[in-house]
C-alpha cells in the first residue's frame, strides 16, 4: 500500500512537470498552455479531495502530494495568466471556484482550510484586477479590495466554530492589510480604508468568540482613522475634534467601572485618553510655541497621578508615556547644548560609570524591576 501511495504521488508530480516541459518544448499557443495548466489543477484537486479523510495511512501520500502540486500549479497558472487581462479573470475565477468547491467537498479539516484559504486569495486577486480594469489608482482600488474581507467576516459568522472559519478570516484580514498598504500614499483614502476596516472588525466583534481581539482592533482602527483624517486635513488644533469624543468615552468608562470595579482600565479609559493624548503629542512635537507642550505635559502629569492614586494601569502608563515624550522633546535642545559644551571624554566616562553602578547593583535592580512588574500587574 505504501508503495502504491508513493507511486501515485510520483505520478502526480511527473504529470505536472511533463505538462510544463511539454508546453515549453512544443511551443503550444498561449491559450492552450493556460487552459492546460488550469485543467491539471482541477484534476489534481479532484484527486486530493477523493483521498482526504480516507483514513488509510498508505494512501495519504497521493492526496497530500496532489494538494501540494495543485497549489504549485495554481501559482504557475496564475502567473502565466497575467499576460492577458481576459486570461487573468478567467484563470483566477476558475481557480477560486475550484478551490471553493474542493473546500466544500473535502472531509478532513486541514485540506478544507487550505482549499478555503486558496479560494479567498483568488477572490482577493480578482478584486485587484477589477480595480485595474476600472482605471483606478492603487489607493482608489483599496476600498474595492475590502469586499473580500467583508465576505470573510460574513462567512465566519455563518461557519461559527467550524475549523475553516479562523483560517478564512485571517486570510481576509491579510487582504485588509493589503488594502491599507494600497491606500498609504493618499491620506484621505487611508483614513477611509482604516475606518472601513474598523467597521469589519466591529462586525467580527459581535461574535462572542471573536469579541476580545476584534473589539480592541476595531477601537484602535477607528482612533487611527481619526488621526489620519485630522493629519490629512492639516488640522492644527486636533483637540477641538478629539475632546468631544474623549469626554463622553471617559464618562462611559467611569460608569462602567462603577458598575463593574473589576473591569480593565484599558477598556474603560484607554481609547478615550488615546484619542486626545496621542494626536496632541504628535502636534506638540512640531509646535514651535511653548503653550501646547506645557498644557499637554500638565494634563499628562494629572492623568499619571490619578493613575497612581487609584491604581489604574491605563492612566498611569498612558499619562507617564506622554509626559516622558513631551518632556524629552522640550528638554532635548538643552541637553544637546550641554553635551556640546562638555569635554568629549566625559559622556563615555559617565556611560561607563553608569554601567559599573548598574552591574554592581544588578541583583537589587532586578528585584526592583520584578516589584515594579508585580505592582503594575496588580493594577486594573
Amino acid at each position: 500500500m505504501a508503495l502504491r501511495g508513493a507511486a501515485g504521488a510520483g505520478a502526480a508530480v511527473l504529470a505536472w512537470g511533463a505538462l510544463l516541459l511539454g508546453g515549453a518544448v512544443l511551443d503550444v499557443p498561449y491559450a492552450v498552455a493556460v487552459a492546460g495548466e488550469t485543467a491539471l489543477v482541477a484534476g489534481l484537486l479532484a484527486l486530493a479531495v477523493r483521498g482526504t479523510g480516507s483514513g488509510r495511512d498508505g494512501s495519504a501520500a497521493v492526496p497530500v502530494t496532489a494538494l501540494v502540486v495543485a497549489l504549485a500549479g495554481a501559482v504557475s497558472a496564475g502567473l502565466l495568466s497575467l499576460a492577458s487581462e481576459g486570461a487573468s479573470y478567467a484563470v483566477f475565477g476558475a481557480l477560486a471556484a475550484l478551490f471553493a468547491g474542493a473546500a466544500v467537498r473535502a472531509k478532513a479539516a486541514v485540506p478544507r482550510a487550505v482549499f478555503a484559504v486558496a479560494a479567498t486569495v483568488g477572490c482577493t486577486v480578482i478584486t485587484g484586477f477589477a480595480g485595474r480594469s476600472l482605471g483606478l489608482a492603487p489607493h482608489e482600488a483599496a476600498p474595492l479590495v475590502l469586499l473580500v474581507p467583508a465576505l470573510t467576516v460574513l462567512l465566519g459568522a455563518r461557519l461559527r466554530r467550524n475549523p475553516v472559519a479562523l483560517p478564512v478570516e485571517l486570510t481576509g484580514a491579510l487582504g485588509a492589510l493589503v488594502a491599507v498598504g494600497l491606500a498609504v500614499p493618499d491620506a484621505p483614502f487611508l483614513a477611509l480604508v482604516l475606518a472601513l476596516c474598523g467597521v469589519l472588525a466591529a462586525g467580527a466583534a459581535v461574535r462572542p468568540e471573536r469579541r476580545p481581539a476584534a473589539g480592541y482592533l476595531a477601537a484602535a482602527l477607528f482612533v487611527l482613522a481619526t488621526w489620519v483624517r485630522l493629519a490629512a486635513s492639516e488640522v492644527s488644533f486636533p483637540e477641538a475634534y478629539t475632546l468631544p469624543v474623549t469626554v463622553p468615552a471617559l464618562v462611559v468608562g467611569f460608569l462602567r467601572r462603577r458598575k463593574d470595579p473589576e473591569a480593565s482600565s484599558w477598556t474603560a479609559y484607554g481609547p478615550g485618553l488615546a484619542a486626545t493624548l496621542l494626536p496632541s503629542l504628535a502636534v506638540a512635537w512640531t509646535d514651535p510655541d511653548w503653550q501646547r507642550p506645557l498644557l499637554l505635559g500638565g494634563a499628562a502629569l494629572v492623568i499619571t497621578l490619578l493613575g497612581a492614586r487609584y491604581r489604574l494601569q491605563a492612566l498611569l502608563l498612558l499619562g507617564g508615556a506622554v509626559l516622558a515624550l513631551d518632556g524629552l522633546h522640550e528638554l532635548a535642545p538643552y541637553v544637546v547644548q550641554v553635551a556640546g559644551a562638555l569635554p568629549r571624554w566625559l559622556p563615555p566616562a559617565l556611560a561607563g560609570l553608569l554601567l559599573l553602578v548598574v552591574g554592581a547593583t544588578y541583583e537589587q535592580r532586578l528585584r526592583d524591576a520584578r516589584r515594579l512588574r508585580d505592582a503594575l500587574g496588580r493594577m486594573r
